[in-house]
């Protein structure tokens, strides 16, 4: 048991018991006695899991077994090269590659197709004896464990690429420059960017975006190639706590946006990609709960998606701005709100745009000449129940087709291009997943009944042997936070659970965006009970269907998914077997009020302001480290954290791991922390091969816990 020392938080007049406080860091450092703590709770764990080493590894073949021995991404295009990212099954990353666009002997350009698929869409082709390595991920391996790969962007004249990497999980990056010519880097290091970045137009200069003391990505800043870090120079400089910037320059090449935002505003800016004047002009002003996100038409001004007056957003153009900026009076709509269409962005090619828009639940592409951006366009939808389409990657702004995946929990990454004349979808290829058979399962979607008769729909999959009769055990997973749609993707981890007869129901619940901007807004600040509601509506819904059987259903989450994970745990741990709390968000309002924390400002939006009295009481009602459930009839609990973890720093999930086991002491073997110690971030393990560790461990938990041996 952890060690406890009295103290107690005041607000409000209310008195809330904090024993365990000594766990938070102090200036910015982990206490030993925790670090010593979270050692013998990883012990701890290692220790009382060895009798599922073999199912571990068992399971780690299989998934393994489903990565491709090679796979390839689809192109992106710039003047001279097509670039793809090409990788293989025994390496943790990829290698990005470059192929030119024009062939050497009559100087025509290639075609963007990429692989003849052979009947089972497998076999991509090895890259051209005249491809080139841009970047071998696996060679920036520092040797610390740990290795994330931020931004690539390649320069306008194609010569450099600007790369930047993570080497501990803490999400700040060092940013390079590759010199492409001769393979070799720059003497240029930035250390402590972000995720962003944006080349000058004659490829001379880079944008990057740096964090604050609390890890807020506050400031743009210009690197001139040559030139030490520190004679770079302020281009913007955001001072509300509340807001983080990015930095992109547009496809059209014509047009760098520097975008800030809240949980539910936002200003954007242009920049010159000259570099001539980088006084940064407003599109539209800042207002008060209104967001806008810009895109670039070449030889013209810019297309905003917009909520002002629509909830659901709609689009409306404006000009290039003055040198002062301009506010939201220039605007001119263009297309109008629907309400049942949630219009998530815009992208901009030479006679279209491609819209994303999400109806029902489901993501759509709606292509729309450049001249009828209020028509009916064509729209493109995924070809698989509870499926989920996207843009890929998309460059070439003169492109006559676009590139796109396609893909859900049981079928494999299909690479298509939908032309942007007619809508045609043609396949380029499919990743390949050994011997798994997307056709031996059943994919349905059906709704539940939630607080307030709210329908809640939720993607349900299953082995085809596998009846709906209620025999069979459940794993139910959502995140239901940030108007975020967790994305129904394929993972090679899902197929182990299916093919040893448990059924997954991925939950779409308020608090995300699957279902609109509405959905998000009916699940945050006061309203964040619904969250946990809807989910609880779920796990009802199919047990009392009797699809499931109702004493072998297991629930998990990752992060505002933790907090999900510890609400419902709280709130009705009858309901569950085994929960699943990976790096959750659980001392809710000792968090939101340390302003000195990562991300707290900028998520008073989103969870609200402890000092607002109304949203104290709605957090207190849920926070799960101020509501533990009562002494006896627990589930198995399991909860990972890690040292790195810049966004739920790991003292949260230790205290709370710490208070549930002193109230209740039979059953504190039934709980389990998984700490990363040395490396592994807020979503765990880097590189391929020890994340699919990290899942094939977990699985088996999960597995057994829900009597599944095999």
């Amino acid at each position: 048991m952890a060690r406890r020392v009295a103290h107690d938080h005041v607000l409000h007049g209310v008195s809330r018991s904090d024993p365990y406080a000594w766990m938070s860091p102090v200036d910015g450092e982990h206490p030993q006695e925790l670090v010593d703590h979270l050692a013998a709770e990883r012990a701890w764990c290692d220790l009382a899991t060895t009798h599922l080493d073999s199912l571990t590894s068992v399971l780690r073949s299989e998934m393994v077994a489903r990565v491709p021995e090679r796979r390839r991404s689809g192109t992106w295009s710039r003047m001279r090269f097509s670039y793809y990212t090409w990788d293989a099954r025994n390496r943790d990353y990829g290698v990005i590659w470059r192929e030119s666009r024009h062939d050497s002997a009559s100087g025509a350009t290639k075609s963007r197709q990429i692989a003849v698929p052979d009947d089972d869409f497998v076999g991509v082709a090895d890259p051209a004896q005249d491809a080139e390595v841009v970047l071998d991920i696996n060679s920036l391996d520092a040797g610390t464990g740990y290795l994330d790969l931020g931004l690539t962007i390649v320069s306008p004249s194609e010569d450099l690429l600007a790369y930047s990497v993570d080497t501990s999980g803490d999400e700040v990056f060092a940013l390079r420059f590759r010199d492409l010519r001769s393979g070799a880097d720059l003497p240029d290091v930035v250390e402590g960017t972000g995720y962003t970045g944006a080349w000058l137009s004659d490829s001379s200069g880079f944008l990057y975006t740096v964090f604050d003391d609390s890890w807020r990505q506050e400031r743009v800043r210009l690197h001139r190639l040559g030139t030490p870090p520190s004679d770079d120079v302020d281009v913007l400089v955001e001072p509300d706590r509340r807001f983080e910037v990015t930095v992109r320059r547009c496809r059209s090449e014509q047009a760098i946006v520097v975008l800030a935002e809240s949980r539910d505003t936002s200003e954007s800016w242009y920049v010159d990609p000259s570099g001539v004047d980088l006084r940064a002009r407003s599109l539209g002003g800042r207002r008060g709960g209104v967001e806008y996100r810009a895109e670039h038409v070449r030889d013209s001004g810019f297309l905003l998606v917009t909520d002002d007056e629509a909830v659901e957003f709609r689009l409306v153009s404006c000009p290039l701005p003055p040198a002062g900026g301009q506010d939201h009076t220039s605007w001119v709509e263009e297309r109008a709100e629907d309400p049942a269409e949630r219009f998530e962005r815009v992208d901009a090619f030479g006679d279209a745009v491609v819209a994303t828009f999400r109806r029902g639940g489901d993501r759509m592409l709606r292509v729309l000449p450049i001249g009828d951006l209020a028509g009916a366009g064509i729209e493109v939808h995924s070809r698989f129940t509870g499926g989920e389409i996207r843009l890929a990657r998309n460059t070439w702004y003169d492109a006559a087709s676009v590139a796109i995946i396609d893909e859900s929990h049981v079928n494999p990454v299909v690479h298509a291009e939908v032309a942007l004349a007619t809508g045609a979808v043609t396949d380029s290829h499919r990743d390949g997943a050994g011997d798994h058979d997307p056709s031996a399962y059943v994919t349905e979607v059906r709704s539940f009944s939630s607080v307030g008769g709210v329908e809640v729909p939720a993607t349900i999959v299953r082995h085809r042997e596998t009846p709906l009769d209620g025999s069979a055990p459940a794993l139910i997973w959502a995140y239901g936070a940030y108007e975020y749609s967790w994305e129904r993707e394929w993972e090679e981890k899902w197929a182990s659970f299916l093919d040893r007869g448990v059924v997954l129901v991925h939950a779409h619940i308020r608090g995300g965006g699957e279902c609109g901007r509405h959905w998000w807004l009916d699940g945050r600040l006061t309203a964040k009970q619904h969250t946990f509601d809807d989910l609880l509506a779920v796990a009802d819904g199919v047990a009392e269907a009797g699809l499931v059987d109702p004493t072998r259903i297991a629930t998990r989450g990752l992060s505002a998914g933790g907090l999900l994970q510890g609400a419902v745990f709280s709130q009705r741990p009858d309901r569950w077997r085994a929960v699943l709390a990976e790096v959750p968000f659980v001392d809710v309002i000792t968090s939101m009020s340390d302003d000195s924390l990562p991300l707290t400002v900028n998520e008073w939006d989103e969870w609200g302001d402890p000092r607002v009295r109304e949203h104290f009481d709605a957090m207190l009602a849920y926070s799960p480290y101020d509501n533990p459930p009562p002494a006896g009839g627990r589930p198995d609990l399991m909860v990972t954290g890690a040292v790195h973890d810049t966004r739920v720093l790991v003292h949260e999930p230790a205290k709370w791991v710490a208070r549930l086991r002193e109230t209740d002491p039979d059953w504190a073997r039934q709980c389990l922390f998984r700490v990363e110690l040395g490396t592994g971030s807020h979503v765990g393990p880097s590189g391929r091969l020890d994340h699919l560790a990290y899942e094939a461990a977990v699985a088996a938990w999960l597995l057994d816990r829900l009597e599944v041996r095999r």
